[in-house]
């Protein structure tokens, strides 16, 4: 595994970490305890230090997960915790914003995961009239000043509101969607962060596990799975659900794309590896609900660079073949 300097704090950083919304056990379907400990250990085998979450995974249930893993480590503070707040049904929006709010849920996240301080605490694809209230991230800062956390930064849901965010003073990292179906912000976004030392924190890289190359139209996914409820965003931003791709359209590309695959890799090691070619990238945060695939994901990180020729094609192969079909926030 590699590591990379994360934002103004210099903190090393896996650059392969493990995204845990699969481990709340909803929208994704239900994992066991035992699964999801082992999930994270062998990611931690493997290397990862980067351990992204959300207060509403599994409404707490993923943080709470994390705060034993921790408890379970000989030294639990390699890792580097990130998680978020803003979406939570008590209160609910908009009072998820006034500042008791978020301090309130900042409390039940620390006590969830066991910890003094959080490494990154992040908006959670809040509304954009509420990023642009100094009042709301004069909140954040003020938990920062009290080493609550230690740093925080925003998880949107396009390129605008990234740009937004940027403004915002002391921000430390955004959190985008990006893969080689959403190549948006190569061209908008990571040149202006770079310049700000903001760091960029890639989920949803397998485009829900599209792009691990191993789905067909004979697929199935739980009911509670939001592969299955959510692929036209009837529950929330379809860019969150098969990078906003209709299903059966994702499935053509992905096997129009195998041919860039190099022999012997997965198509999921070249998709990983594909993101991590961009210098701008922080970390990537592929989930994983079997320690099999977490194993899996870290791979990447031990791979050879991607030809420049081959980074060309699929930039054209985005914009003759991919982009007109992306639906959602962009």
């Amino acid at each position: 595994m590699k590591y990379r300097k994360f934002a103004e704090m210099g903190t090393l950083v896996s650059e392969i970490g493990l995204g845990t919304w699969q481990l709340g056990g909803t929208e994704w379907g239900a994992i066991p305890e035992t699964e999801a400990l082992a999930t994270l250990q062998a990611a931690a085998d493997a290397g990862v230090t980067f351990i992204d979450t959300a207060d509403i995974y599994g409404q707490g249930r993923s943080e709470l997960l994390i705060g034993k893993f921790l408890r379970l480590q000989s030294d639990p503070s390699r890792f580097f915790v990130a998680t978020k707040l803003g979406r939570s049904s008590d209160p609910g929006w908009p009072a998820n914003f006034e500042s008791n709010s978020v301090r309130l849920h900042t409390e039940r996240s620390l006590k969830r995961l066991g910890v003094e301080s959080i490494d990154l605490s992040q908006t959670h694809c809040i509304p954009p009239e509420f990023m642009q209230q100094e009042s709301f991230w004069d909140s954040l800062r003020q938990l920062k000043r009290e080493g609550k956390i230690k740093a925080f930064g925003a998880s949107v849901e396009s390129v605008e509101e990234a740009l937004q965010c940027l403004h915002v003073d002391g921000l430390s990292s955004l959190q985008i969607i990006f893969n080689v179906f959403r190549q948006k912000p190569i061209d908008e976004l990571f040149e202006k962060a770079r310049t700000k030392n903001v760091s960029i924190i890639i989920r949803l890289p397998l485009a829900s596990g599209l792009l691990g190359g191993k789905m067909s139209n004979e697929s199935q996914f739980a009911a509670e799975d939001h592969r299955n409820f959510n692929r036209d965003g009837q529950a929330f931003n379809v860019g969150e659900t098969f990078a906003g791709l209709p299903f059966s359209r994702g499935l053509e590309l992905v096997e129009k794309l195998r041919e860039f695959v190099p022999s012997g890799w997965s198509t999921a090691d070249w998709a990983l590896r594909w993101c991590l070619d961009f210098p701008e990238v922080t970390t990537v945060i592929p989930g994983a609900s079997r320690p099999e695939q977490a194993k899996c994901n870290s791979r990447a990180s031990e791979l050879m660079p991607l030809a420049s020729d081959t980074h060309i094609a699929i930039a054209k192969f985005y914009q003759d073949c991919v982009s007109e079909h992306i639906r959602g926030k962009y």
